[in-house]
């Protein structure tokens, strides 16, 4: 049996370190910071073990303080992937305006910018971490989350039966308001602003999609319906493909303008008809999430 290979890699402050830890609590050999083309030789290495049931799980935290090194990363993917070994790729990501904070608070030097221009050296990063962002086949968004909640997000991605199958991939389908910015996790992006919008409706605006009254509003609409006729071939195709190249998780933001209304209906529907497919595979595991729906709105009590 071959081994399973994490390479963790993203953004500066976004929790690569906490990704690591938690990790290694998995049970996993971790070594941060190596450059990428050593990996090939760590995993021979575990494959040569006296007891190789140790190094069954090998984790790798790359970020952009291995420099030049990254120029190779892209190959060394290629060459752990053709190896025999289930190769997943972690990448963590987060806000520009959140990762500025955690590093005023933390008072750490951000690594391109030992001497401040903390921005512009993000965005340096983001350059530099691009290709491993786009091999990335999970992604997970920091910007909310506490070090808890990333823990507790890793462990239920990394966690599976004893001995069982590989994990098939979950389908995230989750609503989002434009005017809060478009999820950074999104791996396919619809926009419904063209949709009636209930908000001119005096006795639905203080409502939301989830409601049957603004549900059906939506819904019924002839819009509507052509976005679910063409949506859902769309996804049926795509989907199987998604998994072929081995992402655990794919993300589907369905956006309005406030994330409270036609998107919130628009991805419950999508949801119920997605795994409601016959058969097995990735469309399966559908699991829907409304990220801006309580935005504005007083806390329930």
């Amino acid at each position: 049996m071959g081994l399973h290979v994490v390479v963790v890699t993203g953004m500066s402050g976004a929790g690569r370190s906490t990704a690591i830890h938690a990790l290694e609590d998995l049970g996993f050999y971790c070594v941060d910071n190596l450059p990428p083309a050593l990996a090939p030789a760590l995993v021979q290495l575990a494959e040569r073990a006296d007891e190789p049931d140790v190094l069954q799980r090998i984790g790798l935290g790359v970020d952009v303080r291995t420099g030049s090194f990254l120029e190779g990363a892209s190959d060394t993917l290629d060459r752990l992937t053709g190896s025999g070994h289930e190769l997943e790729v972690l990448f963590l990501d987060c806000g520009d305006e959140v990762l500025v904070r955690r590093f005023s608070e933390t008072r750490r030097p951000h690594p391109l910018a030992p001497g401040g221009a903390l921005l512009t050296a993000i965005q340096r990063e983001r350059e530099r971490l691009s290709e491993l962002r786009e091999r990335a086949t999970h992604v997970i968004d920091t910007t909310s989350l506490s070090v808890h909640d990333l823990r507790r997000r890793l462990v239920a991605w990394v966690a599976r039966p004893e001995g069982g199958p590989r994990r098939e991939m979950v389908t995230r389908i989750t609503s989002f308001g434009f005017k809060y910015g478009v999820p950074v996790d999104a791996d396919l992006v619809f926009d419904l602003r063209y949709l009636p919008n209930p908000h001119f409706v005096p006795e639905l605006r203080p409502k939301t999609g989830l409601d049957p009254e603004v549900s059906s509003f939506v819904l019924a609409t002839e819009e509507a319906q052509e976005l679910l006729g063409d949506l859902m071939p769309l996804l049926e195709h795509t989907l199987p493909r998604y998994a072929r190249e081995g992402k655990a998780y794919l993300t589907v933001a369905i956006g309005c303008t406030g994330g409270k209304h036609r998107s919130v209906a628009m991805a419950e529907a999508l949801a119920e008809r997605l795994a409601a497919l016959p058969g097995e595979g990735p469309t399966q595991r559908v699991v829907v999430a409304h990220r801006d729906v309580r935005r504005g709105r007083p806390p329930a009590k």
